[in-house]
């Protein structure tokens, strides 16, 4: 008899609801048990998985080291996806594994390279992978001559943290002064230069901001799943330009995504972005962890997550590729079960010790991201 494969996501993003419908659906037809761990209790993860914690606050990545060790002992994990302290978690790899748990992660060596989007870049190109022109920038100063130069050559000045995770800080620099325009219809990405300049200015510590030409549509994320042995096993692009999504093999797309997860060893699921720096692609950001919108692989008849774990277990998938690319389709929003409340919203002291959640049936919904295709 086949035994049950028991899974752990930590702290992960909403959308990762559809990841653990995935695995399990899986075509294995492997019972899996899911374990999920959270700050908030009323992440849809919680009532999606099997168990569930709360985790406890304020922890070190050091201290969070610890207190995932004896998750995965006490919960005899299998796999163990980490995203919350990600790169502190792999460092301790031998001692997972001596706990019978098998990492969904990255070598410390390939979650460094990409961790700061600067070193990112320059390690891109070493290998002849295309990047924008961007300018590290830590002061007014720098922020002006960069801006300037981009505008001299005809583009739209953004920035982003140099080190960050998603759309987080990103903005697009704009010469308009500030007005009631700014203050009607939803909030903006695009920020008056005087005004960036004046917060810079008046910032208590230097920045570390990336300036760039802002890039256009499609925004290409290319999916990848990468073996210890550094070969591909698959890597599939999706498509984004508005509203519209799609999928694509053309190898414009993922042709520099294989060099880079081979060529740095992005073992397991990584998620590397593009976009159009006029007619050329060029990359965007490298992601060491599974994309919130992998699960839209289902649509080209693809069961990544599963895959991924598969892979995990030492159990080598072979090469995974679409059957068919699925029609265009929207992201819209849809509602999942939350957990009932367990907690005080707001609570003026610590419990000294994390609660675990009950196990009762939910009774409340919140939004989560989901797939749908267009009727075309």
């Amino acid at each position: 008899m086949v035994s049950r494969v028991r899974v752990w996501l930590n702290r992960t993003y909403a959308e990762n609801v559809f990841f653990m419908d995935q695995l399990r659906r899986n075509p294995s037809d492997r019972a899996v048990e899911i374990h999920a761990t959270h700050g908030d209790p009323d992440s849809p993860v919680l009532a999606a998985a099997d168990t569930a914690d709360l985790e406890p606050e304020g922890l070190s990545p050091a201290a969070y080291v610890e207190y995932a060790l004896d998750q995965c002992t006490r919960r005899a994990i299998d796999v163990f996806v980490p995203r919350l302290h990600q790169e502190a978690i792999v460092g301790h790899r031998a001692e997972f594994r001596a706990a019978g748990t098998a990492l969904l992660a990255p070598p410390t060596e390939a979650m460094a390279v990409f961790h700061d989007k600067a070193t990112a870049y320059q390690a891109a190109q070493s290998i002849g992978v295309p990047v924008p022109p961007w300018w590290r920038v830590t002061n007014e100063d720098e922020l002006l001559a960069a801006v300037e130069e981009l505008e001299a050559g005809g583009h739209r000045a953004c920035f982003k943290p140099a080190a960050g995770a998603g759309g987080v800080g990103f903005r697009v620099i704009t010469r308009t002064p500030f007005s009631l325009a700014h203050l009607s219809g939803f909030p903006s990405a695009y920020v008056p230069l005087d005004l960036v300049v004046q917060a810079v200015r008046e910032a208590e510590e230097p920045v570390d901001w990336l300036v760039m030409p802002r890039l256009e549509e499609p925004e290409v994320s290319v999916d990848c799943l990468t073996g210890p042995d550094n070969r591909i096993r698959m890597a599939v692009g999706r498509t984004k330009n508005g509203r519209r999504r799609g999928f694509t093999l053309h190898e414009q797309w993922l042709a520099p995504a294989r060099r880079l997860a081979e060529g740095f060893g992005l073992h397991h699921l990584s998620n590397i972005q593009f976009r159009m720096y006029g007619d050329e692609p060029v990359l965007l950001d490298v992601n060491t962890r599974p994309a919130g919108g992998l699960h839209q692989l289902s649509l080209c008849g693809i069961n990544a997550p599963w895959a991924a774990v598969q892979l995990a277990l030492g159990e080598d998938p072979g090469e995974v590729v679409p059957p068919f690319l699925g029609t265009d389709y929207a992201v819209v929003s849809g509602p999942r079960p939350v957990r009932p409340v367990t907690l005080p919203q707001q609570r003026t002291e610590e419990p000294e010790q994390a609660p675990v959640l009950p196990a009762a049936a939910p009774v409340d919904t919140v939004g989560v991201t989901a797939a749908e295709a267009l009727p075309l």
